[in-house]
Formats: structure tokens, C-alpha cells, sequence
């Protein structure tokens, strides 16, 4: 699948903990995007899930959230909701690595950090861009394109400082509590120790060459120290990382950079005779971007021979197929991919992306069935939304399509249109009933904020 994207604007903020910090004095602007991916959202959750595991914390509630910049930085926020970006990844020189900054930041959310940083930022003198914060991050969640942030002065840079005092000290604790969690899970803690060594060499760089996680997460001697000590005593530091973990680390990283990198790059980087599966799978891609399916379905064709229970596979064929409109055959690949995974709710939202264009009536309901599935399990897929009015609409409910309408309105950030079509749902619907009750809460929400 494309990687999907949910675009929000921010000012030269960085991360601490799960809350947005504007850094005084800026005055430029630069877009950011979320990015879904089922695949790769799952890779970061396998990774995740021993961790969650031996620190007491349900695997169920843990949130996994992709932003797209080369930027090196992950944080985690409120609800259990761990953001990477994509340059994090593309860079993590193995499996082992990234589990390490994934045990780091569980280390945040087992040690209550984010609840007391809401307190440091106010002894900090935050208190006024508390409100901007948290809508900064609703807007993210819901996929909002017009969330924004206001940039601090540059008085606020003495309470800055302030706060990256207090947050040193949650940094030793994260990756104590991280080295631990890896302990009692059985997994090395080399991963750790080499990505603080990466960092290391970031603080001999000016302040605005630095990547964000070395502002967010200030290290000292102390901790490259510690975990140095800790990777020299553990009993587990030469456990090997899993062959599976290791090739899913190598398809993740494969991935982004056939869809990021330009298209040349990406072929000369994973070369013709190199037979890997993730050397093919990041040139299907990109022959795929350069519209050379003529070379990029036979690399698909022959991925989808060797793992015929790859759900991902068969999610890239039928978008191929998708995307050059030969229809009737993206229908049967996605078909597929759901068959395999079918509690993946993105999956589900392209089968009834094809069979919303394909407009044909047999498939209406299916199309509905598909959105609704997709729904109960990320209620914030704003396609999802667009797509089930679409459906409902053609099927006379015009109620119903002015509800789902409305709320994907909501969530791309355009509150006026969806008041009006929340309107409109009131006046058709029958008082009481679930739809228009939804669309009174769509009314309200609305109206509150404005």
C-alpha cells in the first residue's frame, strides 16, 4: 500500500515526552505528515509487544504512529501512543537497534513520565501554550491538515532550559527502566548502547544541525555510561535478535526507501542481483512509482510465489493494479490481503476504495460492510468515512451518507462543511436513533471549539 499520509503543520517544534514544544525565536514553518501502513505499523508493534509484555502494559492500548521526516526522533504521548518518524527507522542500523528506542520509550510510559511533564511544564512557564499543545495533538490523531501551533518568544527559552533539566533525569530513568524491560524479555541491549553512540556524535553539532531526538532526549556521559555497563553485565547482551525480527527490520527499511527515495536511487541502491526478498520488494516499488508495471508486477507475482500467506504482498499487487485501472484484478488481490488479515482496518478501506470506483451496484453493501469493519477498529480513518457516505449516498440513505460525510469532514479539518452536512443529517434522520444522535455529537464538538 501507498504509504498513506494525514498532513498537520507545525513551527519548528520537537518532542519531550509525549507533549509539543515550540522552540522560542523561530519564525519559519515546515509540513510534516503521518503516514499509515499496515505492514510497517506491525513491525513497530512486534517489536513492541514483548517489551509491553514484561512491563505490565496491554498491548491493545499501545498506539503506533508513523511521521514522515528524515529527521531522527521518537517520543511517545498520551494513551500509550508511540510516534517514529520515518528517518529513525531508515536509519537504525538493525532490528536490534530500534527495539532498543522502543524499549526507551515504553520506559517513559511505564515510569508515568507523561502525567508528570504536564506538571513540569507548568512549573516551567508553559501554562500558556498548554491549550495549543494538546490541540496540536488532537489535530495530528484525527488526521486534521489545519492543526497549528503558535511559535513561543524568545522569552520563553529560560523556562525551556528549565524543562530539559527536569527531562535529563526521565531520560536515565527511560533507559533504565528500558534496559530492564529488555532483561526480563530476554533481548540484548547492544541495540540501545549503539544508538546512544550514533547520538553521541550529534552533540558536537551546532544546535540547529542536530536531529531532534538529541534536544529531546538529552543525553550525558552518564547515561552512555550506564548502559554501556549494563550491556557488559547482562547475561543477554549476545542473545542474537530473531532471524524473523532481522528480515522485518530489512522489508520495513526496504519499503520507506522505495517509496521515499527517488525511484534511480533505490534501484541502484537495491541491485538486479541481489535476489533478497527485501532488495525485490523495494525495486517492485519503485519500477511501481516509475509506472513500469511491466517490471514491477513480475517482481510482486514472484514475492506472492514464495510467501502466498503474505497479506502485504498481495495489498501491493492490488494497489499496483488499483492505481493503472485494471480494476476487476485489484479487486481480487485486495480481496485477498483482507482474507489474510482481516482485522487490519486499512486493508479493509481499500477493498472499499476499489469497489466504491468499480460502481457497481452488487457491491455496494460489501463496500459498507468493509468500512464499517475498518471503523470498529480505527474509528479515525478519514477515507474510511469518505468512502461509507459515498456508498450510502447510492444507496438513497441520504441521512446516513450526510452523517459519515460529516464526521470525515471533521476529521480533515473542515468544520464548516461539516456542520452543514451534521445539519443536514439532523433534519432527515429520525430523533433519537444512533445516527442522528452522532450527528448532534458532531454538532456539538464543533460548536464547542468554535
Amino acid at each position: 500500500m501507498t504509504l498513506r499520509r494525514a498532513t498537520f503543520f507545525a513551527v519548528f517544534i520537537f518532542f519531550i515526552a509525549g507533549l509539543f514544544i515550540p522552540i522560542g525565536g523561530s519564525t519559519g514553518a515546515r509540513g510534516m505528515s503521518l503516514i499509515r501502513d499496515t505492514e510497517i505499523e506491525n513491525t513497530i508493534r512486534s517489536y513492541a509487544a514483548p517489551i509491553l509484555r514484561v512491563a505490565s502494559l496491554e498491548d491493545e492500548a499501545f498506539n503506533v504512529h508513523i511521521i514522515q521526516s528524515n529527521e531522527l526522533n521518537a517520543f511517545v504521548a498520551r494513551g500509550q501512543r508511540l510516534f517514529v518518524t520515518t528517518g529513525l527507522m531508515r536509519r537504525s542500523g538493525d532490528a536490534n537497534q530500534l527495539i532498543g528506542v522502543i524499549a526507551h520509550e515504553i520506559g517513559h510510559i511505564a515510569g508515568g513520565h507523561l502525567a508528570r511533564t504536564h506538571a513540569a511544564l507548568e512549573q516551567a512557564g508553559k501554562t500558556a501554550f498548554i491549550t495549543q499543545i494538546i490541540g496540536l495533538a488532537a489535530g495530528i490523531l484525527a488526521g486534521s491538515p489545519g492543526a497549528g501551533i503558535a511559535v513561543a518568544s524568545g522569552g520563553g527559552q529560560v523556562a525551556e532550559r528549565t524543562f530539559l533539566n527536569y527531562s535529563r533525569g526521565q531520560e536515565q530513568a527511560a533507559d533504565q527502566a528500558g534496559v530492564n524491560f529488555l532483561d526480563r524479555a530476554g533481548i540484548s541491549s547492544k541495540g540501545m548502547y549503539d544508538f546512544l553512540n550514533i547520538l553521541s556524535n550529534q552533540e558536537l553539532l551546532h544546535s540547529s544541525r542536530q536531529d531532534p531526538y538529541v534536544l529531546t532526549h538529552p543525553l550525558t556521559r552518564g547515561r552512555i555510561a550506564f548502559v554501556r555497563q549494563h550491556v557488559a553485565s547482562s547475561r543477554f547482551s549476545d542473545t542474537p535478535t530473531s532471524p524473523k525480527f532481522e528480515e522485518m527490520h530489512r522489508r520495513l527499511v526496504a519499503k520507506l526507501n522505495g517509496y521515499m527515495d527517488p525511484p534511480g536511487k533505490t534501484l541502484r541502491d537495491y541491485k538486479d542481483t541481489d535476489s533478497s526478498t527485501s532488495a525485490r520488494y523495494a525495486r517492485a516499488i519503485a519500477y511501481f512509482r516509475l509506472g513500469d508495471l511491466d517490471r514491477a508486477q513480475p517482481l510482486v507475482d514472484a514475492l506472492i510465489s514464495d510467501e502466498p500467506l503474505n497479506p502485504f504482498f498481495h495489498e501491493m499487487k492490488g494497489q499496483m493494479l488499483f492505481e493503472n485501472g485494471r480494476m476487476e484484478a485489484a479487486l481480487g488481490s485486495y480481496r485477498e490481503s483482507v482474507r489474510l488479515l482481516p482485522n487490519a482496518p486499512l486493508l479493509r478501506t481499500s477493498l472499499a476504495h476499489v469497489e466504491i470506483e468499480m460502481n457497481r451496484p452488487e457491491l455496494i453493501d460489501d463496500a459498507i460492510t468493509h468500512t464499517e469493519a475498518a471503523l470498529r477498529v480505527d474509528r479515525f480513518i478519514s477515507l474510511a468515512w469518505r468512502l461509507k457516505g459515498v456508498a450510502q449516498g447510492r444507496k438513497g440513505q441520504r441521512g446516513l451518507s450526510a452523517v459519515s460525510l460529516a464526521e470525515y469532514n471533521l476529521l480533515i479539518g473542515q468544520k464548516s462543511q461539516a456542520k452543514v452536512l451534521a445539519e443536514r443529517a439532523i433534519r432527515l434522520l429520525k430523533e433519537g436513533e444512533p445516527a442522528w444522535l452522532h450527528a448532534q455529537d458532531i454538532k456539538r464538538q464543533i460548536d464547542r471549539k468554535d
